[in-house]
Formats: C-alpha cells, sequence, structure tokens
C-alpha cells in the first residue's frame, strides 16, 4: 500500500482566473515520469472553483472521465449537445472516446468543489458518450466497463468498516473526514494505492467519504 498525502499533490490550475487545482499524478507541466498512473486512473484532480469560474471548451479523448461532486455545483456542456447541473452525491461519466470538446463552470454564487478523475480505456477509438447518476446510494458500485474499473463509494460513520475490494489494484481517495486504513490513518485529500491486497479494511475515525476504484488490472 502506497499512501500518498494531500500536500504531496501538485498546485495547479490559474488563481487569478479563481481556479485551484491539486494533482495527485503528473499533470501538465508539472512532469513526473514515476507517477504517471496507478492502473487505469491517469488523473485524480481536486478541483475548486470560485463563483463565475471554470474551464472554457477544450478538448479530451481517448479518457474516461468521472466527476464527484463535493460542495456547490457544477454546469457541464458537451459538444453532443448535453447540458447538466451535477450536484453532491451526483456520479458524472464523460467518456471522450475518438474526440469531444465539454466546457466545465461554476454558475453559481457559491464555491465550488469536486474531484475529477481519469481513467485510461483498455481500447481507443469509439463514439463520445455520458451517464449521470443523481444521488448515487452508498455501498452502490458504479462500472466503468471502457477502463476496467469500478466506483465504489463508501460514507461511513466513526467506527463503521467497510472492506476494501480484493482485486488486482485499488485506488482509495478520501473526500471527507479521517479513515484507518491497514496501520495508516488517512485525511482528506490523502490516497492510497493498494497493489494485490486481501481482507483489507477502512474504518471511520471520523464521519468519513470515501471514492474506490477497484481495477482489473
Amino acid at each position: 500500500m502506497d499512501v500518498r498525502r494531500a500536500a504531496e499533490r501538485y498546485r495547479g490550475g490559474d488563481p487569478e482566473a479563481g481556479i485551484d487545482t491539486r494533482h495527485a499524478f503528473s499533470f501538465g507541466p508539472h512532469y513526473d515520469p514515476g507517477n504517471l498512473r496507478f492502473g487505469s486512473v491517469i488523473a485524480c484532480n481536486e478541483e475548486r472553483l470560485a463563483p463565475g469560474a471554470g474551464f472554457d471548451e477544450h478538448p479530451h479523448s481517448h479518457t474516461e472521465i468521472v466527476t464527484w461532486v463535493v460542495e456547490g455545483e457544477l454546469t457541464h456542456r458537451d459538444s453532443t449537445g448535453r447540458e447538466s447541473r451535477v450536484g453532491p452525491g451526483d456520479v458524472q461519466h464523460l467518456g471522450a472516446a475518438a474526440g469531444v470538446r465539454h466546457v466545465e463552470r461554476n454558475d453559481s454564487d457559491r464555491p465550488l468543489t469536486f474531484v475529477q478523475m481519469w481513467l485510461a480505456p483498455l481500447e481507443p477509438g469509439g463514439e463520445p458518450s455520458y451517464d449521470i447518476v443523481p444521488g448515487i446510494a452508498d455501498s452502490t458500485p458504479y462500472a466503468v466497463p471502457a477502463a476496467g474499473a469500478m466506483l465504489h463509494v463508501r460514507r461511513l460513520v466513526p467506527g463503521e468498516r467497510t472492506a476494501v475490494p480484493d482485486a488486482a489494484r485499488v485506488y482509495v481517495h478520501v473526500v471527507r473526514g479521517e479513515v484507518g486504513l491497514g496501520e495508516e490513518r488517512l485525511g482528506p485529500g490523502d490516497s492510497a494505492r493498494i497493489t494485490g491486497e486481501r481482507g483489507l479494511a477502512a474504518v471511520g475515525v471520523t464521519a468519513a467519504e470515501l471514492l474506490l476504484w477497484e481495477m482489473t488490472a
């Protein structure tokens, strides 16, 4: 188990434009050849957008993009004509496939915080796809078969235990609160990269919210 702390994340974004980003993996100008990916996960970005701030239209291709809103509301528009507003507890999934363009903005008068995770597909190409699950229930898995991965959302009360999937690889991101994971204690923004573990559990030290990616390879 390889634990990465929130303080180790690369600082990015554009603070003058109201965009504050923290990258868990090599990203853009922050190139780290030893930290390019873990399994199919190639990015886990913590994004904070001030009211009115956002990312103007930009392209993606050959990437599965999953977004989890922590607080506030995200406005999303893409080149297929879809427009949606994503709030806390909603899972948004954009399959970029051979290519798509989109806009992400905070059109509200409140700060917006979200976690965006990028996964590499098993095969390139195809047609772009979009999915949103409003208010996904705790412990309900969300499959991303194009990347051979499954997202598990866990919301724990203090003292509650939840099993970590027995999988080839598991990526754990702590959204809020503190959890015990094996001998480690993880706080907000911390993550763990787990390879080949069996019988591992996460325990809520405080009320906590976790995102766990179960990967087949």
